[in-house]
């Protein structure tokens, strides 16, 4: 402790005496941790983001949650799954029940594996993850296997991305429903300004390693588990819901070419039919809103009663490459 002294100016320096300032003799009790984030808020001064903590595996999960979960996330040497690489893959297990309540974490897993070239310095500035990192790594499969296998619902941030390379990785994830974070859920309605997972895991108040699988998956976790008190269903529920709806995809085959913007403003997507997908224009849509788009294409687009090619997705189709 620094203690401040009032010393006599009068006198012979040898003689004079230091006292203690009687202000200073009895310092207030350092405040605690909880004590300095309220008074840090209460000013309206400070905005607090908690370190996220990832959840413990449950040794015996609570009962009335017989649903499976399975929250993946991957980080890649690139963004094309048919030539880039997995560099490392994390999982997050929950169980959950038929309202969308979250219950325990049930396992985890997180593995590098090391690619057959270098890393990008791109990948690296945005994961941290270097070639000397990597060096010997491989994923165990059968451990991702075991925790990935009895999974009700995949989800990722972003499944048309996750999706594609996860099922090049091991055929477990094949065959599974899958749900996206990003596309599924109404983040605006819920408050978020934007979908990014940095974002909505600051404006729910926590920060966390960004970037590394497991950490991303824990961080989606909280995120979906969280809800305003104004919303009648947390953001896992919204989601679980809408991966039970079927969904049905319009390809605007052999559109007019002055229609293009037209198209595009409306949210149609272009597929150059590399990906197995009708070369055209496309979108996807809820069944209820078939008929509608049906009648828009023929009356605007097409201006004669054409019958565009249309496919039916359940979450077991949606987000394959």
């Amino acid at each position: 402790m620094t203690q401040q002294f009032d010393l006599f100016v009068a006198g012979d320096a040898a003689n004079q005496k230091a006292v203690v300032s009687p202000a200073k003799r009895h310092p207030p009790a350092a405040l605690g941790e909880k004590d300095m984030v309220r008074l840090l808020r209460e000013t309206g001064r400070y905005r607090i983001l908690k370190k996220l903590e990832p959840l413990s595996v449950a040794t015996s999960p609570r009962r009335g949650f017989p649903l499976k979960g399975v929250i993946v996330d991957t980080e890649t040497t690139g963004l094309n799954h048919r030539k880039d690489e997995i560099i490392e893959v994390g999982v997050v297990a929950f169980t959950f029940d038929d309202t969308g309540s979250i219950g325990d974490v049930t396992g985890v897993y997180g593995g590098l594996q090391q690619p057959s070239i270098p890393i990008p310095a791109e990948i690296t500035r945005l994961t941290g993850i270097t070639d000397d990192i990597v060096a010997g790594q491989k994923i165990d499969l059968a451990q991702l296997q075991s925790i990935v296998e009895h999974a009700d619902l995949v989800i990722a941030h972003n499944a048309g991305f996750d999706r594609p390379f996860c099922e090049a990785l091991s055929p477990v994830f094949a065959g599974k429903a899958w749900a996206c974070s990003v596309s599924e859920i109404d983040w605006a309605r819920r408050g978020f300004e934007g979908t990014k997972l940095g974002y909505l895991i600051g404006q729910a108040g926590y920060f966390h390693e960004g970037h590394r699988a497991v950490d991303d998956c824990f961080a989606l976790l909280e995120v979906l588990a969280q809800g305003r008190a104004e919303d009648q269903r947390s953001p896992f529920a919204e989601l679980y819901d809408a991966s039970q709806q079927s969904r049905v995809r319009i390809f605007a085959e052999n559109s007019p070419f002055d229609m293009k913007d037209h198209l595009k403003a409306r949210g149609y997507r272009w597929s150059d039919g590399s990906d197995g997908r009708p070369k055209s224009w496309w979108i996807e849509l809820g069944e209820d809103a078939l008929d509608d788009e049906l009648h828009y294409l023929r009356s605007e687009i097409y201006r004669w009663d054409a019958d565009p090619p249309t496919r039916h997705l359940t979450a077991f189709d949606r987000f394959r490459a």
